[in-house]
């Protein structure tokens, strides 16, 4: 496994990419109610990231048809923007978006309550946000990759749910899955040394029910087997000499 080490010019284009991805999020979640549909946030996403002269990196990424991928209460990742499915009061959305600026990207992703939801729905999206926070605590120089791994899920497991085990967090730079990659759950060995001048995507997706999952008929949307909610969480990181900076989140 190589792991690209990056300089501090590619990290301070990787920062400008982080820095527009966290506006195209705030302007998703602030358009987000009742009665859109997911084309719409869908298209206001594609008109928002192009607006800052950068290209949508999921868009045909792979043969996927959007530039955000927009997940309804028991679908994980990968659901596809529809004209026709409508959000309605008391969903939960997951949006997972990213952008590539002067060639390099940033990848993050939020899950947003819809008005009023359910107790459980609000634990989920709070638990699955700071389980990320959980793990930030261990990307440092000279920890372990999957110290980060395990800190999420024991945070998870500690509040009653799970983590998925069928999709992981990747590296990322000039593209957008890179080595390594980095699970949401604790691993037997503790994984490659940290380094300053990594960049990392730690995206925790996690589960009310069970850690298991299938994919739909569309072939991309992930849903929970059981049917039960998921949330998912993720930023853009860099390995520093002290704290991790997170590239894709507005402070």
């Amino acid at each position: 496994m190589s792991v690209t080490i990056k300089s501090a010019k590619e990290i301070e284009l990787m920062r400008e990419a982080g820095k527009i991805l966290a506006e195209v999020h705030d302007a998703l979640e602030q358009m987000i109610k009742p009665g859109i549909s997911t084309l719409d946030i869908d298209k206001l996403a594609t008109e928002k990231i192009r607006s800052f002269g950068c290209i949508p990196s999921f868009l045909n990424y792979n043969g996927y048809p959007a530039s955000v991928c927009v997940s309804l209460n028991d679908e994980v990742v990968h659901g596809i923007p529809k004209k026709s499915r409508i959000i309605k009061e008391g969903d939960i959305v997951s949006l997972d978006a990213g952008v590539i600026y002067q060639g390099y990207h940033s990848d993050a992703a939020r899950t947003i309550a819809v008005g009023n939801v359910s107790k459980e729905a609000e634990l989920l999206i709070n638990v699955t946000k700071q389980s990320f926070f959980e793990g930030m605590k261990y990307a440092k120089e000279g920890n372990h990759l999957h110290d980060i791994s395990a800190a999420i899920e024991d945070y998870v497991i500690a509040h009653g749910f799970t983590c998925v085990k069928d999709l992981v967090g990747h590296g990322i730079g000039t593209q957008m899955h890179e080595d390594p990659q980095i699970p949401n759950f604790r691993q037997k060995r503790r994984g490659i040394r940290l380094e300053p001048g990594m960049t990392l995507a730690i995206e925790p997706m996690v589960n009310a029910g069970s850690h298991e999952v299938w994919c739909l008929e569309d072939d991309w949307t992930i849903a929970t087997q059981d049917g039960s909610l998921s949330a998912h969480y993720e930023n853009t990181i860099v390995i520093t000499t002290g704290e991790p900076e997170i590239l894709s989140l507005r402070w």
